[in-house]
């Protein structure tokens, strides 16, 4: 079954792509909850101005997590936190934390789901921070943590 997707789907496509589907998934999800419409002529004319303008607003996105990553590189991000003699601190940075550092001292807005950490930060010092921006753009982020 030929459908014109109406939303992005993780694993099935874009808004406004033409894509092949089983009958009974198409008939009895897709188009039901209103994600898909079958591919008509008109419809695909449709679909192809979706994606232009899909494609427009994804260039435009990658340009600006593009100039936002050249400021982001160069600037040291610095945290305190409570931390032992040892270095340990008392508790961890998060995501949260870093996208709040990024926004006080930059005036730069960060999602915290964008802070890419693998497992929260411990331990006083220097650290790298991937950061996704766009699926496109990805850089790290040099997150000074000192005691405080």
């Amino acid at each position: 079954m030929k459908l014109v997707l109406r939303t992005d789907l993780a694993g099935v496509g874009h808004r406004g792509d033409v894509i092949d589907v089983a009958d009974g998934y198409g008939r009895n999800y897709l188009v039901p909850k209103g994600l898909a419409v079958p591919a008509t002529a008109g419809i695909e004319a449709q679909a192809a101005a979706m994606r232009r303008s899909r494609d427009l607003r994804d260039s435009q996105a990658r340009e600006a997590a593009e100039e936002i990553a050249t400021k982001l590189v160069t600037t040291p991000i610095t945290i305190t936190a409570h931390a032992s003699g040892e270095g340990r601190l008392f508790g961890s940075v998060s995501n949260v934390d870093v996208s709040d550092a990024v926004k006080a001292q930059t005036g730069i807005e960060i999602d915290r789901k964008q802070v890419m950490l693998d497992e929260h930060i411990k331990d006083v010092g220097s650290h790298t921070v991937m950061v996704k921006l766009h699926s496109d753009v990805q850089f790290p982020v040099t997150v000074e943590v000192v005691a405080g």
